[in-house]
């Protein structure tokens, strides 16, 4: 599996993902145009080598109808574009401001990614991130996702960093995201709009619940929120006594001079050679005792639909002898808020149970090939060495049904089929 190993050691912000991918060999002409697509206006990256302890990286900079966005010390005036700019040079988002003339909503942010040229790999991956953004600004303002506000220049930069790394992403072939756990810095001070922010930036650390972090003792914003949106809605978790073979190296500079570390972000790609993945995920349970038991197929197909991996009803007896059900859901963190929103508007449960689950799992791909039933989406796995291809249960349907052929016999010709030397 090819994946991309996000090593942390200065921190992380959406600046220094491009840099680090592009440092790597991703083409920054294919970048450039998949960015066209947006249709941002006028919009360009200026990309300069630097170096820093000796390393050699690639600094990107937003250029917006021709100015670069510059960071300079705290407490210089870093207003002058009414927006915030941090030590790796990220952007805060902030709730609507009837005084500010310009700037993109979350929800126009979001309309403007759907309705662009894009892959949906680039869609997804990008809506993933900006609403980590939009939901932990939202909680830590007490206000609505939909309120939600960038300011014109930042939203831009934002905009170009987020959809650019998952661009480079789908350019380098990148099956998987993982990294070292998160540096965020600590005991230091930010300097924004509402005021004096600390180090770690309330957002950055909103949005990395649940995420292994280092508070390391550099004063600075080393993650920023786009950084650490980029690890929560990306990341599999922390790589950890997993063979890769290295196949690429890149580094991304962010802004400040930190002083005795390089402010750089290394990106590794390579292949996973382990037939296991771990990953880790949220699993909510609840008990229900008086629901409809007719409701509950429906209770599971929407869940799914919003995104659960998996999730299933156990009968079980509750106190006192009643007979019930058991409702198990597993979830990333980032489906958790909706997800249980669903539960509780479809079903009687009053509370729910919530677990962070440590999974391993054999990893498998869907592919589509060709059989003597024509073409068939499957799921292949490699186990000790060992290809196991199956035909989803969707297709062999699909199949028995516009051939008047019984199930069972689709199945078992199919799957001899396809496992056949």
């Amino acid at each position: 599996m090819r994946i991309a190993y996000f090593d942390t050691f200065a921190g992380i912000a959406g600046d220094m993902v491009l840099g680090a991918f592009i440092s790597s060999g991703v083409e920054p002409t294919e970048l450039k145009n998949e960015l066209a697509k947006l249709k941002l206006g006028n919009v360009e990256l200026d990309l300069n080598k630097v170096v820093r302890s000796g390393i050699t990286a690639v600094k990107v900079d937003v250029v917006v109808s021709g100015e670069i966005e510059k960071v300079t010390d705290l407490g210089s005036d870093i207003h002058k574009h009414s927006h915030e700019v941090d030590s790796h040079g990220g952007h805060h988002a902030h709730p609507q401001d009837p005084s500010d003339e310009h700037g993109r909503s979350y929800l126009e942010i979001k309309h403007l990614i759907e309705s662009a040229d894009l892959s949906d790999f680039v869609k997804i991956k990008s809506l993933a991130i900006f609403r980590l953004i939009a939901e932990a600004e939202s909680k830590i303002h007490d206000t609505t996702v939909d309120k939600i506000h960038f300011h014109e220049v930042g939203a831009v930069d934002s905009i170009v960093d987020i959809v650019g790394t998952a661009i480079c992403l789908e350019l380098s072939n990148v099956e998987a995201v993982f990294t070292s756990p998160v540096r965020v810095g600590a005991n230091g001070y930010i300097e924004a709009k509402h005021g004096v922010l600390p180090v770690p930036g309330p957002a950055a650390l909103e949005i990395l619940k649940n995420y292994p972090v280092v508070f390391n003792d550099l004063p600075y914003e080393l993650t920023t929120p786009t950084g650490a949106a980029i690890v929560a809605a990306l990341s599999k978790g922390v790589l950890k006594d997993r063979p890769i073979e290295v196949k690429k190296i890149g580094y991304g500079a962010g802004s400040r001079d930190l002083g005795r570390l390089p402010n750089l972000l290394r990106v590794i790609i390579g292949d996973l050679k382990s037939d296991m993945e771990e990953d880790h995920v949220i699993l909510v349970e609840t008990n229900m005792d008086d629901i409809n038991p007719q409701l509950i197929p429906n209770v599971i197909e929407k869940v799914i639909d919003a995104g659960a991996s998996d999730a299933f009803v156990v009968p079980v007896i509750m106190k006192k002898g009643r007979p019930g059900f058991l409702l198990s859901v597993l979830m990333s963190e980032s489906s958790l808020e909706k997800i249980a929103s669903i539960i509780f508007s479809q079903t009687t449960t009053l509370g729910l149970r919530i677990q962070n689950i440590r999974r391993l799992k054999i990893h498998r791909e869907t592919r589509t090939v060709k059989t003597s039933f024509g073409e068939v989406r499957v799921k292949e796995s490699d186990i000790n060495g060992k290809k196991r291809i199956s035909a989803e249960y969707e297709e062999c349907k699909r199949i028995a049904d516009s051939k008047n052929l019984p199930l069972a016999d689709v199945m078992q010709k199919l799957n001899a089929e396809l496992n056949r030397e």
